[in-house]
C-alpha cells in the first residue's frame, strides 16, 4: 500500500526519472484491487449492473487515478531506457496492451541511465556508514 501511495501522494504527475518494477507492479496491483471492490461494492448497492449508479465511482476513480498511473508508465519505461513516448503503443488495439506488459515486465537499466540514477542503486551515503554502528556512542 506505501508505494500506491507514494505513487498517488509523491509523483503524481512527476514524469521525470525512473520507477522500479516493484514501484509499478505495487501501485497497479493496489489500482486494480480498487476497482474490483469499487465495482463490486457499486454493483452490489444499486442491485444492477447496467445502473449509472455502477459506473459513477468507477469514472471519478479512474479520472482521479489516470495521471499517476501514466506517469508511473512513463517512469517506468525510462528505467528501461525507453522514451516515455512508447507509452502511446498501448493505444494499438489488441496487441498495445500486451507490449506495454512486457516493457513494464522487463529489468531496468542497471546503473544511471539518461532519464536519470539507478532507483536499486544504494544511495552514496549509505554505502559510506556500511560497517558503522546506527547509533554513535558520545
Amino acid at each position: 500500500m506505501n508505494w500506491y501511495l507514494k505513487v498517488i501522494k509523491d509523483n503524481y504527475a512527476n514524469f521525470n526519472g525512473r520507477a522500479r518494477r516493484k514501484e509499478f507492479w505495487m501501485f497497479y496491483l493496489f489500482h486494480i484491487l480498487i476497482v474490483f471492490i469499487l465495482a463490486f461494492v457499486s454493483g452490489f448497492l444499486s442491485g444492477s449492473s447496467e445502473s449509472l449508479t455502477v459506473m459513477i465511482p468507477l469514472i471519478i476513480y479512474g479520472l482521479a487515478t489516470i495521471i499517476p498511473y501514466i506517469a508511473v508508465c512513463v517512469r517506468r519505461l525510462h528505467d528501461t531506457g525507453k522514451s516515455g513516448w512508447f507509452f502511446l503503443i498501448s493505444f494499438i488495439p489488441y496487441i498495445g496492451g500486451l507490449i506495454i506488459l512486457i516493457f513494464m515486465a522487463q529489468n531496468g537499466n542497471v546503473g544511471p541511465n539518461k532519464y536519470g540514477p539507478d532507483p536499486k542503486a544504494p544511495e552514496m551515503d549509505e554505502i559510506d556508514n556500511i560497517g558503522k554502528p546506527a547509533i554513535e556512542e558520545g
